[in-house]
């Protein structure tokens, strides 16, 4: 299989990069090398998946309609679309660069696909289109949804044009909604990551809110997994899956457990929690096992533990 996974070298794209190669698929990548954070991290995720195999690496804007025709040619089987100006807090300092990015570019690479007749798409998409709800678990099927940030507002966007398109071309298309992956290489501004440091160094820990937060956290693994199976499942037309843990966490619990996984105690700093931050996040994954065959395995104690040793390998 020919696969062209945009934001291939980051923190997911680089793993499923690694995932298509060991199975023997070819790969390409499309990605900026921004700096929301240090792009050096991602020439490192770069370098590390083209010494397990032949990667092409086409670097530049979302948004250039030339450089997608060049990404597009060979005519990849199926595109994996994760690049995204990412994070739901950095996306009110910049709205309309994240509408930009997120929903523009998405649509030039909807186009780009319609012109190239490629036949199928996986889309990340994110929990935050969910918004302030208490129907939890959250379903794909829940009505009137409202994203309560500019990033949560454009990855909805997404998935409408997403949909559309698959009605328009025949394409089949896949929205994968992610609940806060974490793991080897995730970046650094994310909340288990940003923990570990401080906790590591003795730093305060920034705890927004009473703590009472709740998130449902997905280790990388199982996230791979879930878009592994998308790649070929399933066999048509516009889905919308969740890809979670199916179980939450509070807050004040995460760094509880980042603070044993660490081995040293948390000095915990109240903070004002910031605008666009929901209360909680629970997936139903009922439909990513039915479609998918998707079941995460991966527990918290267990990917926090992988976590923490990556990080001391790589911070000593």
């Amino acid at each position: 299989m020919n696969i062209l996974v945009t934001g291939g070298a980051g923190f997911i794209g680089s793993h499923l990069v690694e995932r298509c190669l060991a199975a023997g698929h070819a790969v390409s990548v499309l990605d900026d090398f921004n700096d929301y954070y240090d792009p050096a991290l991602k020439r490192a995720n770069v370098s590390a998946f083209r010494a397990a195999g032949d990667v092409t690496v086409h670097e530049g804007d979302l948004r250039d309609t030339a450089l997608l025709a060049r990404a597009l040619d060979p005519r990849p089987d199926v595109v994996v679309h994760l690049a995204a100006r990412a994070g739901v807090r950095p996306s009110w300092a910049d709205p309309l660069l994240y509408h930009d990015v997120n929903v523009t570019g998405t649509l030039r690479l909807l186009e780009a696909m319609r012109a190239a007749a490629v036949p199928r798409l996986v889309f990340a998409s994110s929990s935050s289109v969910y918004g302030n709800t208490d129907a939890v678990p959250f379903r794909e099927d829940a009505p009137d949804l409202k994203p309560i940030s500019p990033y949560g507002v454009s990855k909805l966007l997404g998935e409408h044009y997403v949909r559309v398109f698959s009605e328009l071309t025949g394409m089949t298309a896949v929205c994968l909604r992610f609940f806060t992956a974490y793991g080897p290489r995730q970046r650094p501004d994310m909340a288990i990551h940003l923990f570990a440091r401080a906790i590591r160094r003795g730093d305060p820990v920034p705890m927004f809110g009473d703590g009472s937060m709740r998130r449902d956290f997905t280790y990388i693994d199982d996230i791979i997994d879930g878009v592994a199976a998308a790649l070929v499942r399933p066999a048509g037309g516009f889905h919308v899956i969740n890809l979670g843990g199916a179980r939450t966490t509070s807050l004040r619990d995460l760094i509880d457990r980042i603070a044993k996984a660490v081995g040293a105690p948390a000095r915990v700093e109240p903070r004002p929690v910031p605008p666009g931050d929901v209360r909680q996040t629970c997936a139903d994954v009922t439909q990513a096992r039915e479609l998918l065959g998707f079941s995460p395995k991966v527990g918290l104690e267990e990917g926090l533990a992988r976590f923490v040793a990556w990080l001391s390998r790589t911070e000593p």
